[in-house]
Order: C-alpha cells, then sequence, then structure tokens
C-alpha cells in the first residue's frame, strides 16, 4: 500500500507574516515561494544537480553513511547576499547534544550554485522575511545543502533528535525526495503541548520557523526503492553574528 502522508498546512502568502507572529512556523507551497521571492521554478530547479555532488559528512557521531552536504555562509543585508570566507559549522551542546561542541569544517558549496541569481533572490527574499518581524538589519546566514539517503536501509534527517538551531529563523526547502517512506516533520511549540505533523513533497515546498519559539525534527526515511533519497536546502538566519564557538578566557 502506498504511504499515507499528512500534507502541510499551507499558508496563503499575503497571511505569512501574520503566521508567523501567530504561530511561530509557516508552510508555504513552491508557487508562493517562488511569488515572494521573485523567482521562477525553473531557475531553482537548475539549482538541484548540485546536490548530486554532495561530500559524505564527516562528523556523524552515530557511524552512520547516510548524510551528504556542503555549507556556505553569508551576511544578508537588504538586496544583497554577500558570501563570507569559508568557515566552520558550529553549535553548542545546548542546542545540539549529539554535534555541538566541535568545529564541522564542511565542503563549501559551488561557485556554480553561489553566482545564481536566483540563489541571491532567495536569500534576500528570507533576509526580508525575518526584517519584517524583527527589523531592517544585516542577517548571518548560512546555508546547507542536505542529501540524506538509505546506505544504511535507514537515514535519518535529524540524527540530534527535536532540536532548534540556536538561530532566530529557519528555512527548510524540500528540494525532492526519491524512493523512500518517512521523513515526516514535526514542529512543536516550545512552551506548550501543541504541535503539527506534515510530509513535504512538493519539490520547493518551504517550511519558515521562529527558533527562538518552536523546535522541529524530521523522522527518519527507508527505502521504498533502491537508492532512495531526500534532499534538502536549510538556511538559518542569525542576528548580531554568526553563531562562533566562544573565545577561550585570558
Amino acid at each position: 500500500m502506498p504511504q499515507q502522508m499528512l500534507q502541510p498546512p499551507l499558508t496563503s502568502p499575503d497571511l505569512l507574516n501574520a503566521t508567523l507572529a501567530d504561530q511561530g512556523f509557516a508552510v508555504l507551497g513552491s508557487a508562493s515561494a517562488c511569488a515572494l521571492a521573485g523567482v521562477s521554478l525553473d531557475a531553482l530547479q537548475a539549482l538541484e544537480p548540485s546536490w548530486h555532488d554532495l561530500p559524505p559528512d564527516q562528523y556523524l557521531k552515530d557511524g552512520g553513511r547516510y548524510r551528504r552536504r556542503r555549507h556556505a555562509s553569508f551576511e544578508v543585508t537588504g538586496d544583497l547576499a554577500q558570501a563570507m570566507p569559508h568557515r566552520a559549522h558550529w553549535q553548542p551542546l545546548s542546542y545540539n547534544a549529539l554535534h555541538g561542541g566541535m568545529q564541522r569544517w564542511f565542503e563549501p558549496m559551488s561557485p556554480e550554485v553561489l553566482q545564481q541569481a536566483a540563489w541571491q533572490k532567495l536569500l534576500c527574499w528570507l533576509g526580508r522575511v525575518a526584517s519584517a518581524a524583527q527589523g531592517n538589519q544585516t542577517w548571518f546566514t548560512e546555508a546547507h545543502q542536505f542529501r540524506i539517503d538509505t546506505t544504511d536501509g535507514i537515514g535519518r534527517p535529524t540524527p540530534e533528535g527535536a532540536h532548534r538551531d540556536g538561530v532566530n529563523w529557519v528555512a527548510v526547502f524540500l528540494v525532492g525526495r526519491h524512493g523512500i517512506k518517512g521523513g515526516e516533520t514535526r514542529v512543536f511549540d516550545m512552551d506548550s503541548p501543541r504541535g503539527q505533523r506534515f510530509t513535504l513533497s512538493e519539490p520547493w515546498s518551504v517550511l519558515l520557523l521562529d527558533d527562538t519559539r518552536v523546535i522541529h525534527e524530521t523522522t527518519p526515511i527507508q527505502p521504498e526503492q533502491p537508492g532512495g533519497w531526500r534532499d534538502t536546502l536549510v538556511v538559518t538566519l542569525r542576528s548580531e553574528g554568526f553563531l562562533d564557538q566562544p573565545t577561550p578566557k585570558a
């Protein structure tokens, strides 16, 4: 029997800011995301071949081989997304009990992706969403290309479990899924039992999260066909600087 998937609670584009303010998250279909970002779906789909060239994540502490990724950092101000020198991704243990507390030097995203006009527009749109909620400012932005596959029979999109990322805003774009079951997204209110679960399945649909108010996770994936995978783009935005390892006091 085909897997029954709960459909995401899609938000109308004109209600995006109000929905984020009300519940701390919102889901947009690809047409809505493209309209708000000022990009065509074709332009976003032109980025997809780069997900076939992601190197293995060398930092998985559970010994798995199911995650591939690339990483890049930007300062997003107004209509400009300025690429920053390649840097380590770091999170404290309080946000990531499994992989926090260590410098993770992932391979950089390719220049062919970063130079695309659609890429710039996507980041600047996310900066506008964040600024609409918190005021115009520079957003210290990290982007992660992920492929979770079923090499080991099971793939874990969030091996750390339900978590926050230690930033202000998180965008999770579903780039594609092939030959898998599972991969259900779950969003929980930090201060109440309220939560929702659904499965992102439409390419370039996006889940937007207020990381100060909600926690999130995605359930493991299993193969329905040999070589199944799930591709995502995760973009985080933080005010007042990147999340860096504290400098030891003298």
